[in-house]
């Protein structure tokens, strides 16, 4: 499995399989550098009253977010001794890798849209990263910090579909064997599916994973559709629209079901959240638990769910 790459796309017509032995060497790397974030084993309400689950609290996590992980596995990974790298991202990827840049002593430059939002951009500036604008969307940040990296010299590092960065993320699934018995399914937002690829990786059919999607960002059960990642129409410019290649393979061969929510139930669940136990996360934080309170997911009689609550990086005014 490689590590970061220098200035070069990493699209594939075969991507590299993300093993669960990459997983356990992701976990080695990682020791002492990322927070094993806790459970919380707890009832939330449902449309026909109280559900169990147990809530995997990443948002803990190094910089609010689950993709600290991926980041630090990635550059440590790399081998090429490079002092540089960038990255293009709209949110927590470009926080992830400021962070764990400083915390290897590199230079960070992220390329962010020009809509990027400015909390996110003052998180990545407060950890030394150099903020570039470009384009409107972020695959028009993404073409731009491909080409950067190459005329810099600089590793470039893809926010999610990488092999390093989708076994850092399956560290969560690793955990997730130690701190809850038995198999209960674990349904975690999709975005760019760097999360459920990587725990997909590390639990293969050990446990049922359950991606959830914004109703307005269907990237991945559009890949499904289509046999294979494509990219879709979105009134959202800052996300990703189009699924990473390693997170399809995973969930094509693990038949990954995927469920679709209301952009107005995962508000919902992200105010309940606050409301009922005072934890703040972003829209895409609490999407997983919208789809338990929405009940568009309904766990059968005797099982607790687990939820991952994946980030924490929103603009507090909203709530």
């Amino acid at each position: 499995m490689t590590g970061v790459q220098s200035g070069e796309s990493t699209r594939r017509t075969e991507p590299e399989r993300v093993l669960r032995t990459d997983v356990r060497e992701a976990r080695r790397r990682l020791a002492g550098r990322v927070r094993k974030t806790p459970v919380f084993h707890t009832s939330v309400e449902g449309p026909h009253g109280p559900v169990p689950v147990s809530l995997k609290m990443e948002f803990l996590q190094h910089g609010g977010t689950f993709t600290v992980r991926g980041a630090l596995n990635a550059l440590l990974a790399a081998d090429d001794g490079a002092d540089q790298v960038v990255v293009a991202s709209a949110g927590n990827a470009g926080i992830a890798v400021a962070l764990a840049a400083a915390q290897l002593g590199k230079e960070c430059t992220i390329v962010v849209p020009e809509s990027a939002p400015h909390t996110k951009v003052a998180a990545m500036w407060a950890h030394g990263a150099e903020v570039l604008w470009h384009g409107t969307t972020y695959a028009q940040a993404q073409e731009r910090a491909v080409s950067l990296a190459a005329e810099r010299g600089a590793d470039h590092l893809h926010a999610y579909d990488m092999p390093a960065v989708v076994a850092g993320a399956g560290v969560i699934g690793l955990e997730l064997e130690e701190q809850v018995r038995g198999r209960p399914p674990v349904l975690a937002a999709v975005g760019g599916a760097a999360l459920i690829a990587g725990l997909g990786a590390a639990l293969g059919r050990r446990r049922q994973i359950i991606g959830v999607e914004s109703e307005h960002l269907p990237v991945l059960s559009a890949a499904l559709e289509a046999g294979g990642p494509v990219d879709i129409e979105a009134t959202e410019v800052l996300c990703a629209t189009r699924v990473g290649d390693i997170a399809f393979d995973i969930a094509q061969r693990h038949q990954m079901p995927v469920l679709s929510v209301a952009d107005d139930a995962v508000a919902a669940a992200r105010e309940y959240l606050w409301r009922e136990f005072r934890v703040v996360v972003e829209l895409e934080g609490a999407a997983a638990l919208a789809a338990v309170q929405s009940g568009m997911y309904t766990p059968a009689p005797g099982v607790r769910p687990i939820v991952v609550l994946c980030g924490a990086n929103t603009e507090l005014p909203v709530l």
